[in-house]
């Protein structure tokens, strides 16, 4: 089995997200990939994040229509941060036969050397990654060989974009699958309106 793995606090959720999953699906050829959604992301120290059962929701909502994509609620069943390297190591408890291919951007990918046991990771899947024109660092020589190009036009959508719209009143219906879009309502998340 191949399994794409995208993890993220997908807060919330939006159309580029499900688009990159419907990517790597093509592109590897893949039988699945899974949305992990973060419970406590180490890099994100500090910031407010929305409470996991509500961003959990608009995932599953998201991919509720999408074959071969699906939710994974790993991360918000382990205490402290998550971190990556005990994400790929439960995953391959779980699927112990699996080839793992780890979807990142890559910004990330020029910073997984600093991650919490780089090399656990390395050794259970190999990396497939989003391009950033725009990213200048160069990519570290230690991870020549284990990665390679995701197609993927770069896009400007992020979720910091769509929460700042939702805030200031504008719905973000274009940003979002109309699914998430209904919870986002329903909830008054992100201070949109009910």
């Amino acid at each position: 089995m191949r399994i794409g793995v995208f993890g993220g606090t997908f807060d919330p959720i939006h159309r580029t997200h499900v688009d990159i999953g419907r990517a790597a699906l093509a592109h590897k050829g893949l039988d699945r990939v899974l949305f992990v959604v973060s419970a406590d992301p180490p890099h994100k120290g500090g910031d407010e994040i929305t409470p996991a059962d509500d961003r959990y929701a608009m995932v599953e909502a998201a991919l509720k229509s999408e074959p071969g994509l699906e939710p994974c609620d790993l991360e918000l069943h382990r205490e402290g941060p998550s971190y990556t390297a005990d994400t790929m190591k439960a995953l391959r408890g779980l699927y112990p036969d699996a080839e793992f291919f780890l979807i990142i951007g890559q910004d990330a990918l020029i910073d997984l050397p600093g991650w919490r046991s780089p090399q656990g990771i390395l050794d259970e899947a190999r990396l497939l990654v989003l391009p950033r024109p725009s990213e200048v660092r160069a990519i570290p020589a230690v991870l020549e060989g284990h990665y390679e190009m995701l197609p993927f036009a770069e896009s400007l959508m992020s979720s910091t974009d769509v929460r700042r719209r939702l805030a200031e009143g504008d719905a973000a219906a274009d940003s979002l699958p109309p699914a998430v879009f209904d919870i986002v309502q329903e909830r008054g998340l992100y201070h949109a309106h009910r």
